[in-house]
């Protein structure tokens, strides 16, 4: 059977966000457990939750896939087949491995489970991708050092039923598929286990050996550079491209990302694929859905490793987030020309916000006239979660996103190199 779908795969952090994706029109959503996950910071879903997590997406014909790409220790390797066991009674539809004794132990004792090999594997050649489908797998995460034309160097020599996924948007990790030392090195916290303190964040110094008082700045940048810092990666412009290269499964980074990140993000491609769709020949991005990925908290954007060696994907000046816009408010439902929502971040009477619902263009509102629960008028919606109304000539489906422009904002150039 020959792989012809494009799935939007959007990250779960918790409930929250598996139900952010699911809104906004993720195809399918990865999540971690509490054991064996390369998140170990993000809340995760426990045996319960992940029931639960599974039901919601099938209810909604979506799928959960559940990361098992931790490269586990001797004594954690105890630990995995009750895991394993509550992944199969849960009913997720595929687990992301890394590990080959991980893959060799699931293939055992859960042999009808479908296994996606993670990018943690380092999956750079159509070899490679060959010999794991003969240990089961049946789809491959691909390393993100690999060009278009390399991907599509490996659908052409890898079964038709193998799926590609690759990373299509979010952080990228400085080290080769992810596999990083400098974490276990610094901080005792193993990056290769979920617990990345991301030092290749931090700000470094040259220093002389006989001179460790004198620290010298590296590139010329008096407040020291970081040497190793990533840009973001987002490859929203390009749907197209990967598309024609063979990919799958277009994959959003960001497990540890809000829930407005999530739905903000998800929203972005799922137009951009549909607008693919409709249009494989002539793909060229309406640019209001280009500028959505501006709108969420992101590095700069570059393209990775797609067209070759990524000469400008290292940034040096500052570690940074850069944000546009704060989500301040949920819709919970619209009625009689009113629209009822549930407080997020502080704002005024008077605010423009602009109001996303899941597949539309963002509707700019002024709000001039906000009232709380009890009906009267208040000048500032500013107790966390609180209840408020506001009049809308729309009718907002539930957990559209209301958002306010960052006053001030970073300047920021929005081609994506």
């Amino acid at each position: 059977m020959s792989v012809t779908y494009h799935e939007i795969l959007a990250p779960a952090g918790d409930m929250e966000r598996l139900q952010s994706a699911l809104d906004f029109g993720a195809d399918a959503v990865y999540l971690g457990g509490t054991m064996f996950g390369m998140r170990a910071g993000a809340p995760n879903f426990n045996a319960e939750s992940l029931c639960d997590a599974v039901k919601l997406a099938h209810d909604r014909n979506k799928k959960v896939y559940l990361t098992v790409n931790t490269l586990p220790r001797n004594p954690e390797l105890a630990l995995l087949p009750q895991f394993i066991s509550e992944a199969v009674n849960a009913g997720v539809d595929a687990l992301i491995i890394a590990d080959l004794g991980v893959l060799q132990t699931v293939r055992k004792l859960a042999p009808d489970m479908t296994v996606h090999m993670s990018t943690q594997t380092g999956i750079v050649n159509y070899a490679t991708a060959n010999a794991l489908y003969q240990m089961g797998a049946r789809r491959v995460v691909l390393a993100r050092e690999l060009s278009l034309d390399e991907i599509a160097e490996i659908r052409k020599h890898i079964p038709d039923d193998l799926e590609i996924e690759v990373f299509v948007h979010g952080a990228m990790c400085v080290s080769f598929s992810g596999r990083c030392l400098l974490s276990a090195y610094f901080t005792d916290r193993d990056a290769n286990r979920g617990a990345c303190a991301q030092p290749c964040r931090w700000k470094y110094y040259l220093t002389e050996e006989k001179r460790p008082h004198l620290p010298m700045e590296i590139q010329e940048h008096p407040e020291g550079t970081y040497i190793l810092n990533a840009r973001d990666m987002c490859m929203i412009d390009h749907i197209d491209k990967l598309a024609q290269a063979g990919v799958t499964s277009f994959k959003i980074e960001g497990r540890a990302k809000s829930a407005y990140y999530v739905s903000v993000v998800t929203n972005a491609y799922r137009m951009a694929m549909d607008y693919y769709l409709q249009n494989p020949d002539d793909y060229h991005l309406p640019e209001w859905i280009h500028d959505e990925v501006f709108k969420v908290s992101h590095r700069r954007y570059c393209t990775g490793f797609f067209f070759g060696h990524p000469n400008a994907c290292q940034y040096y000046e500052n570690s940074g987030y850069i944000s546009q816009c704060d989500v301040v408010g949920i819709i919970d439902r619209c009625e009689n020309g009113t629209a009822f929502a549930t407080q997020r971040n502080r704002f005024f009477s008077g605010d423009t916000v602009e109001i996303l619902a899941p597949g539309q263009k963002p509707v700019t509102l002024k709000l001039d006239e906000i009232c709380n629960a009890d009906g009267e008028k208040i000048e500032t919606v500013n107790h966390a979660m609180m209840q408020f109304s506001f009049p809308c000539e729309y009718s907002f489906p539930k957990n559209s996103l209301i958002r306010l422009p960052v006053q001030n904002p970073v300047p920021e150039d929005k081609n994506i190199i």
